[in-house]
């Protein structure tokens, strides 16, 4: 247990730690709710503990920035570290959440490298696309994590939704019995949606970062009577009169497939999304076009 500003919270740093602690929480089958996270926690972050600490008698939070899933070593070293000021806003919720914060080498035992995973084709689109391995990374420690922590249910934002049917595609073939839950996008007054990159941007960065959240609106309002390759090209021109961003790709998809949509097809759910850099600083989101 670690004292932090006269706050009292669990802390586990090595997963045997943690184990011996849990052992009684799973011999009487007792829920858990699980929210993995790298840190540099927001009000998007707060909203799926929430969620967790309603429906659960027991949460448990992790924070651990993981090298395997980042395919650019300079993002990598930028991404923020907080750890202080995280434990400190999940007390503001309550001070019986678990906190699990381990090493790099706890997490990896020496070796720091990633699993292969096939994911039915959810991890050749989009993010998998143009971040080569990140997927293989992301399985490797949600995979690792939910052996360490047993949840019974755990908490994703749909801000990655594509690492969302990622994960609930990897609960699906590895048999983990664990009810991976998705949780609405939190967004800043202007839009821009909640991001633990966007402690990098400027305010005047923050302020510019909301022409991504209202070229989806916009992209959602004409895809009722435009093509999807109409809408893209409506995207695109967007983001040319505006040379701070640099569009990295937009594309409508399946919501189920991840496919991109090359024709509607009735009934079928559909989302675009996007990544954007702003000053080598990258930004996702995504919006449902149902």
């Amino acid at each position: 247990m670690q004292r932090t500003n006269q706050i009292y919270m669990l802390i586990f740093n090595k997963q045997s730690d943690l184990k011996a602690y849990m052992l009684p929480f799973w011999t009487d089958q007792t829920s858990i709710g699980f929210v993995p996270t790298m840190g540099a926690l927001h009000e998007g972050h707060l909203s799926l503990l929430r969620k967790a600490l309603q429906e659960n008698k027991l949460v448990m939070i992790s924070i651990f920035v993981n090298p395997t899933q980042f395919n650019n070593p300079e993002d990598l070293e930028n991404y923020p570290r907080t750890l202080d000021r995280d434990v400190q806003k999940i007390a503001t919720l309550s001070d019986k959440v678990v906190i699990y914060a381990p090493t790099v080498d706890d997490i990896y035992n020496g070796k720091t490298v990633s699993q292969s995973f096939n994911y039915d084709g959810l991890e050749h689109q989009m993010e998998g696309k143009h971040r080569p391995g990140h997927f293989d990374g992301v399985g490797t420690i949600v995979k690792r994590l939910f052996e360490i922590v047993q949840p019974k249910n755990a908490y994703f934002g749909e801000k990655d939704f594509q690492q969302l049917q990622i994960i609930k595609k990897l609960a699906q073939k590895y048999n983990i019995p664990v009810n991976v839950v998705g949780c609405p996008i939190h967004r800043e007054k202007n839009g821009l949606a909640m991001s633990s990159r966007n402690e990098r941007l400027s305010e005047a960065e923050k302020e510019e970062s909301a022409l991504i959240f209202k070229t989806l609106t916009t992209a959602k309002k004409i895809f009722g009577t435009k093509s999807a390759n109409e809408v893209s090209d409506f995207v695109k021109k967007t983001f040319e009169m505006h040379p701070q961003f640099s569009l990295e790709y937009f594309q409508i998809a399946d919501e189920a497939t991840l496919k991109p949509c090359l024709r509607r097809v009735k009934n079928k759910k559909y989302r675009a999304f996007i990544a954007v850099f702003i000053n080598n600083i990258r930004l996702i989101d995504t919006i449902s076009l149902n």
